[in-house]
């Protein structure tokens, strides 16, 4: 038995190490406004998904003046990694973690809405606009293969090319 615990808690340690490699040119700040944008698109998916807008609709309502300023900073963020193409990259962005994040919930299928509608409950009972971005961090929403810190010189490229970073 304790080899598998020690064996789990190094499994979860490696898996949020690997997680977190693809994110390491953010600041704390940058990727807790990446954070909190992620957790915005999960609920705007199910709130789309579930047929039901009315908790989305309220978690705006209550978080307004915390989501235009992460919106603002996730913007800069964008023009300062890619100049021109920053707002182009942004929206790129947006709506591959909105495309990812329904894949995900297709998967699984009817089970979607009432295991995930939680969630709703759960950021509507934070105390307070302080607590939404740790509350964002901790879902671990932001996929993989999101491709937020692309190699130097595929940024440099881009900025000079006008053109987007190609995958790898």
């Amino acid at each position: 038995m304790r080899r598998f615990v020690i064996g789990l808690v190094a499994a979860s340690t490696l898996a949020s190490q690997a997680s977190a490699a693809p994110l390491q040119c953010l600041s704390p700040e940058e990727r807790t406004a990446f954070d909190v944008q992620a957790l915005r698109s999960e609920l705007m998916v199910l709130a789309t998904g579930c047929n039901d807008d009315s908790p989305y609709n309220a978690f705006v309502k209550r978080y307004q003046p915390q989501l235009a300023g992460n919106e603002h900073s996730i913007e800069d963020w964008f023009k300062r990694k890619y100049g021109r193409r920053g707002q182009t990259e942004h929206d790129r962005f947006v709506t591959e973690l909105a495309n990812q994040q329904s894949v995900s919930g297709a998967h699984l299928g009817s089970d979607f809405c009432p295991r995930n509608g939680m969630i709703f409950a759960q950021v509507m009972a934070l105390h307070g606009p302080a607590e939404l971005g740790p509350f964002a961090a901790g879902q671990n929403l932001i996929p993989t293969t999101a491709d937020i810190c692309p190699e130097p010189t595929q940024v440099a490229q881009a900025k000079s090319a006008g053109k987007a970073p190609k995958k790898r």
